[in-house]
């Protein structure tokens, strides 16, 4: 018997399905998470292209959007056990080159841009608040990494009790092998996984 058979015989892999209020997400795709100089690589820029059609379509369909960053005191004061494991975070402060929004996705005027410092969105800040006072009920996630900062946060917004879907070609990892396994889990578990193209369809049918 395979993996897949056994999360089917042990009943993983229901769909959540889409509710009537989405809103999108966008994890983590600032300058220094795009360059495969500094923390990008593997297939996040293909996902940030993918993710700029589907942050238009949220546009047209006036959607509720929101973006993370990693955003520390220039002193250090708020680092913590995510900057022991990855040298280097502590640098994205606020005006920090690196830690700002990659140009192709700019936030507008009234899109809602979490300051974050873990690798959760909805830990420590006020995104559960936002999403709330916006009656959203589906949170579409994109961003970067699938294995770190997505995944995290996917499993927060399911706790929260947000349907969540998952960008399949609109989140990205450094490395394939941990966003093949990660959309593998978080899949059966935590989300319902649709592409860009076909979370498009259902903002139009809305």
């Amino acid at each position: 018997m395979n993996e897949v058979e056994v999360y089917k015989r042990q009943g993983f892999g229901h769909s959540s399905g889409f509710g009537d209020k989405p809103a999108l997400l966008i994890i983590d795709f600032v300058v220094g998470f795009c360059d495969p100089n500094q923390y990008g690589g593997g297939n996040i820029l293909d996902a940030v292209a993918r993710t700029k059609v589907l942050l238009q379509a949220a546009r047209k369909n006036k959607i509720p959007i929101a973006y993370t960053r990693l955003v520390y005191a220039p002193d250090g004061s708020d680092m913590g056990s995510f900057c022991l494991k990855v040298p280097g975070l502590e640098k994205f402060h606020e005006d920090s080159p690196a830690g700002q929004v990659a140009p192709d996705l700019t936030p507008q005027p009234g899109e809602y841009i979490v300051r974050k410092t873990q690798p959760s969105a909805f830990f420590g800040t006020g995104l559960v608040a936002w999403l709330l006072g916006k009656h959203v009920d589906t949170l579409i996630i994109a961003g970067a990494t699938t294995s770190g900062c997505v995944r995290a946060s996917v499993v927060d917004s399911m706790s929260y009790n947000f349907r969540t879907i998952v960008g399949s070609d609109c989140v990205g990892d450094r490395a394939l092998g941990p966003h093949e396994a990660n959309l593998f889990d978080m899949e059966k578990k935590y989300a319902d996984l649709m592409t860009c193209d076909q979370i498009i369809a259902l903002l139009s049918a809305t």
